[in-house]
């Protein structure tokens, strides 16, 4: 299996921009979506619910369906444009 490509994080606060190298591509990281990047990188392998779960601890709000929501639909967002994994 050939390494993953490299991607460069550069953070300001709470918001990011992240190059990948494999597409050339640069992303621009809103705070929810840096904090579900950050989370799934810090946990690989993890299900959504278990990573929808860490990340409403790590942002100190309630595990809602509206939240689950949210996050799944900016989790898919980020396995789209190819800075996840798709499990």
């Amino acid at each position: 299996m050939p390494d993953a490509p490299a991607r460069l994080l550069k953070c300001w606060g709470d918001e990011a921009v992240v190059y990948d190298s494999g597409s050339g591509d640069t992303h621009y990281l809103k705070p929810l979506t840096l904090a579900l990047y950050q989370t799934c990188r810090e946990l690989p392998g993890h299900t959504a619910d278990e990573i929808c779960a860490a990340l409403a601890e790590r942002l100190g709000v309630s595990d809602t369906p509206q939240f689950r929501e949210l996050t799944e639909d900016v989790l898919h967002h980020l396995r789209q444009v190819g800075l996840l994994e798709t499990t």
